[in-house]
């Protein structure tokens, strides 16, 4: 080969056939560090797992190891202090780190790194790693404000406010009844994302390009010093699935759609209509032009992103919906939705806590709105089945005429005598006394008996199991993330033994 035709060689690290450097618009375009900056301690720790792995394994020398992880050391000090930053030029995080190690321990080193893997195992590895603890975040996240939610709850099993259906008044319940409801909606989410943790928590590496290594690796072995639970087995299928990303944004997009429920009552009860909470001015803004708003921006805003981290689910499943089997670099673009969708999640759980935690409720005015709408209507009608032994439908035809004459002649239910003059003329005879104690919000909500019903001792049982619960799904993420952090410091642990002139056989592997 020529001078001139030397001279024409591609420096990409991948380049051997290529004569030529890529355009500089197809490399702007094609690109990555942007998002893989995300997971630059990731792809240090795998390599690190990798390295050791391959001289346990017999494939490097423990001197090449020895230099391999000399170099990631110093790359690992470097992003540590915050001067490590991803080359555009080098397209990805995994050329960076690489290019730094030729640079540390010198490209023979480097180059045996890059034994028996390839981008495509390393890049699914990456993402999962970092994937992993951002699912436990949220998970965490969830659980304070689940815990502020019943915390809230507690002391209300009495407090009357109306409940709905089809955004009208329906039957009385009270706030902590519908506080807790979405402390146990929560606990589903956090089922989800459990489960979807498990699902991304298993290890591509080894896989390499798609079809496995003819080296004698231990997969295993490298999925053990990463945390993982097991191995991704099926090496085509590694690389080339996003199955567990689309699982993770489905589970957000259902928290999300939990969160933004919660923030459209928040947005509801708090105007001058509804008028049954105040919600602190710490979490709400006011108007450029008209003086007395007060405005719940963060609740509509918690209740905006929803739309946002569904289109990030749709993007996922729009992205795989037609991919041949194998990597496809279509899957680089799996990371920007994920990380979106992670960061305005997490972020909204924050708000929307803090929001729950300095509320403050009306109760004053809850009761007396439930007073007027004839909101137990349904009880009068239960009443009359539990004390005549009447068909129930044939009730609901007497309390539905009862509403109606009461509403054409401007009364409530709580007009007593006027609602027995109107049950007579329909062959009711109750005394003043029946009426007023049925037909009182606050006996309404003690004669509710049934699993999961609204009644005090119901609600008293639910709030105390859902605590329980709670507690239960909180201490699931942390001893998760207490894993990862014992593998990491395990492999940390084998990389000083390793530095200080040890053997992959002295490290206990």
């Amino acid at each position: 080969m020529s001078n001139d035709d030397k001279d024409k060689k591609s420096s990409k690290l991948w380049g051997g056939r290529f004569s030529g450097d890529m355009a500089d618009i197809a490399l702007n375009y094609s690109e990555s560090t942007e998002a893989d900056a995300e997971m630059i301690a990731e792809d240090i720790w795998g390599s690190q797992a990798h390295a050791i792995m391959l001289a346990k394994c017999g494939i490097i020398s423990e001197e090449d190891l020895r230099k391999i992880l000399q170099g990631l050391r110093k790359t690992e000090a470097e992003y540590e202090r915050g001067a490590f930053e991803l080359k555009k030029e080098l397209e990805d995080v995994h050329m960076n780190v690489e290019a730094h190690l030729r640079e540390d321990a010198g490209p023979e080193f480097a180059g045996k790194l890059h034994t028996a893997r390839s981008r495509n195992d390393q890049v699914a590895t990456d993402t999962k790693m970092h994937l992993r603890s951002r699912i436990l975040d949220i998970q965490e996240a969830l659980a304070g404000l689940q815990n502020v939610l019943l915390a809230r709850a507690e002391g209300h099993e009495n407090t009357v406010m109306p409940g709905y259906t089809h955004t009208q008044h329906a039957q009385p319940i009270s706030l902590a009844f519908w506080l807790s409801s979405y402390a146990s909606a929560f606990t589903r989410d956090q089922r989800r994302l459990g489960n979807a943790f498990e699902i991304v928590n298993q290890s591509p590496l080894g896989a390499a390009a798609l079809a496995g290594t003819s080296f004698p690796i231990d997969r295993e072995l490298a999925a053990e010093l990463l945390g993982f639970d097991g191995c991704h087995e099926h090496a085509l299928d590694a690389v080339g699935s996003r199955d567990w990303a689309v699982e993770t944004l489905a589970a957000l997009a259902m928290l999300m759609c939990n969160l933004s429920r919660l923030a459209e009552e928040f947005v509801l009860f708090s105007t001058y209509e509804y008028g049954m909470i105040e919600i602190s001015e710490a979490w709400a803004s006011g108007s450029s032009i008209m003086p007395q708003k007060k405005n719940p921006c963060i609740a509509e805003l918690a209740r905006g992103n929803t739309g946002a981290v569904y289109g990030r689910l749709m993007e996922m499943l729009t992205l795989l919906k037609a991919l041949p089997g194998g990597y496809n670099r279509d899957l680089q673009q799996d990371k920007p939705p994920l990380w979106h969708a992670l960061k305005l999640v997490h972020n909204t759980i924050i708000a929307l806590t803090a929001m729950v935690e300095t509320v403050e409720f009306n109760t004053e005015h809850m009761r007396e709105v439930v007073g007027k709408n004839f909101a137990t209507a349904t009880e009068l009608a239960n009443y009359l089945v539990a004390e005549r032994g009447l068909p129930f439908r044939d009730c609901h035809e007497i309390v539905g005429q009862l509403v109606a004459t009461l509403i054409e002649e401007g009364k409530t239910l709580d007009d007593h005598e006027d609602v027995q003059r109107i049950l007579a003329d329909e062959g009711q005879e109750l005394s003043v006394e029946e009426i007023a104690s049925v037909c009182d919000p606050q006996a309404c909500l003690a004669r509710q008996c049934s699993l999961g019903s609204t009644g005090p001792e119901s609600v008293k049982k639910m709030r105390t199991s859902l605590n329980e619960k709670v507690q239960a799904d909180a201490k699931v993420p942390w001893e998760r993330m207490a894993r990862l952090d014992e593998a990491h410091a395990r492999t940390s642990g084998i990389v000083d033994a390793i530095l200080q002139g040890g053997s992959p056989d002295d490290c206990g592997l």
